[in-house]
């Protein structure tokens, strides 16, 4: 079984349209919202939706409530999922999904359309933060993200994935995008939210891990699998 975990801050404007992409998708048994501090109706939009929601108060960051959202679930896989993407339809969220539930692989990442051009031409994106992961993986370990900064989740995660040598897909989303932060909250807020992001992924891991990290993945983790392409 498969929990899809969306990490929202503020996201009523895009929140439906993602909602609108999983629940009832035939793959997922659950659809978890963790509402991590908002103050635009969040919450109450996940649930008329349908969703299931988590409400966190105060704001905690990503890794926080990716965190919560993990122990307040029990399904075999996670589904993570921003709750900000455009154009995610039910045919990507299948196509995320089908090289684990096939067998190809243990985990799968999305590189979607917008992804920088550098990932789009090495083939992977190790920031992505939609994928599909083996609970096991994280779940001895939450202690651990408690600690970690707020947004050095998804480069935390690759570490795991590649010390336990597990076989990765990266699947193609050409028609998805995630909006830049300048888009969202104006152009000098949006650079200081990406330094700050980009802050905690260093102080999470060392730069020449994370290049590690990228050919790694790039690779296909643990076998010699190749970037798949939404149908």
């Amino acid at each position: 079984m498969i929990a899809c975990l969306i990490p929202a801050h503020n996201e009523a404007p895009r929140l439906p349209a993602v909602l609108a992409a999983v629940l009832g998708h035939p793959a997922i048994s659950r659809v978890l919202v963790i509402d991590d501090g908002s103050t635009d109706g969040t919450a109450e939009v996940a649930r008329a939706a349908g969703a299931s929601v988590l409400e966190l108060r105060p704001n905690r960051g990503k890794t926080a409530a990716l965190a919560a959202g993990i122990r307040a679930v029990d399904e075999d896989h996670l589904l993570l999922i921003d709750a900000d993407l455009l154009g995610l339809t039910p045919d990507a969220i299948t196509a995320l999904v089908d090289p684990v539930t096939n067998g190809r692989a243990a985990v799968s990442l999305s590189l979607r359309g917008n992804a920088p051009g550098l990932w789009r031409a090495i083939g992977v994106d190790y920031l992505t933060g939609e994928r599909l992961i083996p609970r096991a993986l994280i779940a001895p370990h939450l202690e651990r993200l408690d600690q970690l900064p707020r947004f050095g989740f998804e480069v935390f995660l690759n570490g795991l994935i590649r010390q336990a040598g597990l076989r990765v897909a990266v699947v193609r989303w050409p028609a998805v995008a995630s909006p830049l932060k300048s888009a969202k909250h104006g152009f000098w807020a949006g650079i200081v939210a990406d330094l700050r992001m980009m802050r905690d992924i260093f102080r999470t891991i060392p730069p020449m891990v994370a290049l590690a990290q990228i050919f790694w993945l790039r690779r296909g983790g643990g076998s010699d699998l190749r970037p798949s392409r939404q149908s």
